[in-house]
């Protein structure tokens, strides 16, 4: 196995340059997902997002099974197997901050995904946005809302035994129930996905929804075992930890984090998610510059008020809840874990409320 620093830089930084390069190329980002549901009654976005989730369910659930989240350990020199990351479910935290996230990304004009590739394709907004999220998310981690934060994770809630139960805990345990329940689920929603008659291929200078849901979906399920081969630890691909990760290195030296750490080239010091993170913003740049889509666009003053607004509260939500769209919606999603589930779902009902009050109710009463 290759464990240097290097080699796990290396794979952080290839992973987050696909990520962003798909992201840009499908302009994928789960706000507009989300929000095109109710206000242009659009449902494209959503099946790409639900063929990223059923793709990385089969794919990292696959890992899992076969035992192939694997490390060695630094001290013993054994390898180490590890299983999927499934949070604990803490109902309180994952509907409130989920909700609040949800309400954020709307403000925001973006999900933490979509404000890290946008870095990439030179939009001012998605920076200002990037640094409110990194302040929303330290001061809840660790500032003046850490007692709340603390307070709501510790309302922990058991499911038949278990803390971190997933979806088939419900209907029972073992293989045969965990795939059934998979199966079932992965059918149901294919179904509906394919209603929206997928093409796998390029459209309109980009990728079409379907393709980029499938690369998601993949990259999902290789980010499990990349960061775990590579990383030290499975982690799956996620955005509120890496870039509180990232800014720490940046400015204290240390990621302040309990994964494991690495030097990259003797210069920079990083956790796994670091290096990732770093990467998403440039592999969005390679795409963007190659579709001569790359230009500064600075938005107007106001805006960027109402941007670093919304950052904030999804940094704030995100910690709270525990994960945001992508650790939960789509990295958590894959393990099917319930606390996964609730958090999307109330990132969903928290991006509908601010788009009822922010977009639908002004233009009925413009119309009046």
């Amino acid at each position: 196995m290759l464990h240097s620093n290097l080699a796990s830089g290396l794979s952080a930084i290839a992973l987050g340059g696909a990520l962003g390069f798909v992201l840009q190329r499908g302009r994928f980002c789960l706000n507009s997902a989300f929000r095109d549901i109710i206000f242009m009654k659009d449902l494209t976005m959503f099946r790409a997002y639900l063929l990223a989730v059923v793709v990385a369910i089969v794919g990292a659930n696959f890992l899992e099974e076969m035992r192939l989240l694997t490390t060695i350990d630094p001290e013993t020199g054994k390898a180490v197997t590890y299983g999927l990351l499934r949070q604990n479910f803490m109902p309180a935290a994952h509907i409130i901050g989920g909700f609040l996230f949800g309400m954020g990304i709307v403000l925001a004009g973006g999900c933490a995904s979509g404000i890290v590739y946008r870095m990439g394709e030179g939009q001012v907004a998605a920076i200002v946005a990037t640094i409110g999220f990194f302040f929303g998310v330290v001061m809840t981690q660790s500032g003046m809302l850490s007692p709340a934060h603390k307070y709501l994770k510790s309302l922990n809630v058991d499911v038949f035994g278990k803390t971190n139960p997933a979806l088939w805990d419900i209907f029972g345990s073992g293989p045969l129930v965990k795939w059934l329940t998979i199966a079932v689920f992965s059918a149901v929603v294919l179904t509906f996905i394919v209603k929206g008659k997928p093409r796998i291929g390029k459209q309109n200078n980009g990728y079409s929804w379907a393709l980029t849901g499938f690369l998601i979906g993949v990259l999902t399920s290789v980010a499990w075992w990349v960061s775990s081969y590579f990383g030290g630890i499975p982690r799956g691909l996620a955005i509120t930890t890496p870039i509180r990760e990232f800014f720490s290195s940046v400015l204290y030296k240390s990621s302040y984090s309990p994964f494991p750490e690495f030097s990259f080239f003797g210069i920079f010091k990083g956790t796994w998610g670091v290096f990732f993170i770093f990467a998403v913003p440039l592999g969005a740049f390679l795409s963007a510059y190659g579709l001569k889509e790359f230009r500064w666009k600075i938005p107007p003053a106001k805006e960027f008020l109402t941007v670093l607004f919304g950052s904030i509260i999804m940094g704030i939500g995100a910690v709270i809840a525990g994960g945001c769209n992508l650790g939960h919606g789509i990295t958590g999603f894959s393990t099917m874990a319930l606390s996964s589930m609730v958090a999307i779902s109330a990132i969903i009902l928290g991006n509908w409320t601010m788009v009822y009050f922010k977009i639908i109710r002004p233009m009925n009463n413009m119309d009046l």
